[in-house]
């Protein structure tokens, strides 16, 4: 028979940790050191019962495998966050503050978006319209509007006279003053470029002292713009453009002095005046009327009366049928008159900044009837 021994319990078998192993759970460089739990993020584990983990649903990381009994359990770590790039971000918040303040935001987007870049020159308009870089100043109407205002030289019985006509179209009609132009047997013409052609009248109206003339065999010539003369007001900058004097584009600058004068001039029909031993004298300007007092010389039994614009633009003999012009390039006016004063020896003086230009809303009333051969 064999005896029992009593056996006393055995503990249970932990085998040694190898002195590489180490204690704590070892994070990779590009994890987080710090957790930033989300909304549907686990933070730590739910343990239910010695040896089973469960995590809650939705966690961006799955349960680890279960250590070995006395290991230390790793927090879950979440995945890192993907980050927005930071210029975008910057682009949208630049965008609603410029549509915030009143628009730009397309063209800002595209600059910010696009490699190509924002065109932001300034075209230039058509006809005489002054460019919008230069829009305002006086260079800039100049530059725009002398290619559209002539010289003219007109020969008659009674003299050789000189005055300024405007382009109105491409081939070749011109606008003028009828004094300019009237009982001539010759018309020749001088463009801006110094190009000279012959040009027939085509019509004349002495009430209005308009005249249309028309360059022979003219073509691609610079139009001018005609504005709205019913818009200006007393004040406003303006460009006169003639040639005084013979001298072809000379520019001067000034205001709208007064509206709607009445101006008297001699009413010249066909050089029957210049026939009759009254003669224009170039050097004295163009005789008229304003107030009941006479300027330039007598203007004679026949009359006619318009309203005129006034300026303080320098105007002398010679810018007769020139272009009075606003800062945009447009023509409001066709210089008619400006007084001169005679000097002790009986020539003139200078312009003293009395001038006067016919509307071109009566210009453009008149135009039809022009063509046609005569005056509204």
């Amino acid at each position: 028979m064999t005896d029992f021994q009593e056996q006393q319990p055995q503990q249970p078998y932990h085998p040694p940790r190898p002195p590489y192993e180490p204690t704590r759970p070892v994070r990779s460089p590009y994890e987080p050191t710090q957790q930033m739990p989300g909304p549907y993020e686990a933070t730590q584990p739910i343990t239910t019962e010695p040896g089973t983990t469960v995590w809650p649903s939705g966690g961006h990381v799955p349960p680890p495998v279960d250590p070995p009994l006395g290991a230390a359990v790793p927090a879950p770590v979440p995945a890192p966050r993907r980050r927005a790039r930071r210029g975008v971000g910057l682009m949208a918040a630049v965008a609603i503050a410029a549509a915030a303040v009143g628009g730009g935001t397309a063209t800002l987007v595209q600059h910010l978006t696009s490699d190509t870049p924002v065109n932001a020159s300034a075209p230039v308009v058509s006809g005489t319209n002054v460019s919008t870089g230069t829009k305002g100043t006086v260079a800039g109407v100049a530059e725009a509007a002398s290619p559209s205002i002539v010289e003219i030289s007109a020969t008659s019985n009674s003299g050789r006279s000189t005055g300024s006509g405007v382009i109105i179209t491409s081939d070749g009609e011109i606008v003028t003053n009828n004094h300019v132009v009237s009982g001539a047997s010759q018309v020749a013409v001088q463009l801006s470029d110094g190009k000279t052609y012959q040009a027939e009248v085509v019509g004349t109206d002495p009430d209005k002292d308009l005249a249309l003339i028309k360059l022979k065999g003219a073509s691609g010539l610079k139009a001018a713009t005609l504005g709205d003369s019913s818009k200006i007001r007393v004040g406003d900058e303006v460009v006169a453009i003639g040639s005084p004097e013979g001298l072809t584009g000379t520019v001067t600058s000034g205001i709208v002095s007064a509206l709607d004068r009445d101006v008297t001039v001699a009413k010249d029909d066909g050089g029957q005046d210049q026939q009759q031993g009254q003669q224009w004298d170039p050097r004295q300007g163009w005789p008229f009327e304003f107030g009941g007092q006479q300027f330039n010389g007598d203007t004679g039994s026949s009359k006619t009366t318009y309203k005129a614009i006034q300026t303080d633009a320098s105007l002398n003999p010679g810018n007769s049928g020139g272009a009075l012009i606003n800062m945009n390039g447009e023509i409001i006016g066709i210089n008619s008159a400006m007084y001169s004063p005679s000097s002790s020896n009986g020539s003139t003086a200078g312009s003293v900044g009395l001038g006067f230009a016919i509307p071109i809303d009566t210009v453009k009333a008149d135009l039809d009837g022009l063509r046609s051969g005569g005056g509204n």
